[in-house]
């Protein structure tokens, strides 16, 4: 019988166990409703790419875009009981259940986007972030939204009066539904992947979103209208089930936060190109875009933050979000 020398056996096994701990690599599943090549969906694998080095290869990440996983309410409740690893997530799909980032989601609360940023990369983002672990959520890092307008298919909106009787599909958020009914018009709450048939059919009579949106989706498409009064700028939140958050080590989970706050760059690098991409195509197929003036829109959100902002907590935290200098 031929025998290895025990040199050659040892270095056999060493190099049979390298392999086993290769193919031990766990793959992280991560949802997003966004089609392939979307900012979000590139940020998140550039977040995983940069989860795979900062582990040593432990751990990777799938991203499951186009909604191949379910829309966002379904995919929250499978991200809390740990179906998926990760989601990428608007905030205003959570509606009220995180009451820290309920205000993130009240009109014209950002000024603009340099006031969005102030306010998400310092203390006030930290402190909404850490509110998601209430519900079993562990959130990493706020990607971006931009600014979502009115869009329709009937005519330009230039003002509140042009809302009255309009149903217009919103996020499913009571705060997005009062807004709209605040506006004159009638919300209608249903799943992104829907919006464009409601609009076609004559169920809808249009939507509200950014320019990416308006873009990708083929909503442009239905609705030429788009109206620039920039009610929104709802964060995005890449967020981990704390079930599958806890099973990693201290280690890993540092990792894991630091490849999501690196990734945050990235996505506003992708962001902001898209939108430049996205307004000149539409524009380029025909939608018609205007600009309005926002003041009788702002005024118009009393009764929403009169509704909303009662805790004297989230008074204290819209208070510092306002005071927050660009």
């Amino acid at each position: 019988m031929f025998h290895l020398p025990r040199v050659a056996v040892t270095a056999l096994a060493v190099a049979s166990l390298m392999v086993a701990t290769a193919s031990a690599q766990t793959v992280l599943r991560s949802s997003d409703t966004h089609p392939d090549g979307y900012p979000t969906v590139e940020a998140v694998k550039y977040f995983g790419e940069l989860v795979k080095e900062k582990t040593d290869g432990r751990y990777s990440v799938e991203v499951f875009h186009s909604a191949q996983l379910g829309e966002e309410k379904d995919t929250i409740e499978q991200t809390q009981f740990g179906v998926i690893d990760l989601n990428r997530i608007s905030i205003g799909a959570f509606g009220t259940q995180v009451p820290e980032a309920t205000v993130t989601q009240l009109p014209y609360i950002f000024r603009s986007a340099d006031h969005f940023h102030a306010v998400l990369d310092g203390p006030i983002g930290d402190e909404i972030l850490a509110a998601f672990e209430a519900v079993d959520l562990v959130a990493l890092a706020f990607y971006d939204g931009g600014a979502r307008s009115f869009y329709n298919s009937e005519k330009p909106i230039n003002s509140p009066a042009d809302l009255t009787g309009m149903k217009l599909r919103v996020m499913q958020s009571d705060i997005f539904v009062d807004m709209v009914a605040a506006l004159g018009g009638n919300a209608t709450p249903m799943p992104y992947g829907e919006v464009y048939s409601g609009i076609q059919t004559g169920v809808i009579d249009g939507a509200e979103n950014n320019y990416p949106s308006y873009d990708t989706a083929g909503h442009s498409e239905v609705a030429k209208y788009y109206s620039l009064d920039e009610h929104l700028m709802v964060p995005e939140v890449l967020v981990m089930s704390k079930l599958s958050w806890d099973k990693l080590s201290a280690e890993d989970q540092a990792a894991v936060r630091a490849a999501a706050k690196e990734s945050v760059s990235k996505q506003r690098e992708l962001w902001a190109a898209k939108e430049v991409e996205s307004k000149a195509k539409v524009e380029a197929g025909g939608a018609v875009i205007n600009t309005v003036d926002k003041t009788p829109f702002i005024d118009a959100m009393k009764p929403v933050y009169a509704k909303y902002v009662t805790d004297p907590k989230l008074q204290d935290l819209v208070a510092r979000i306002q005071a927050t200098q660009e």
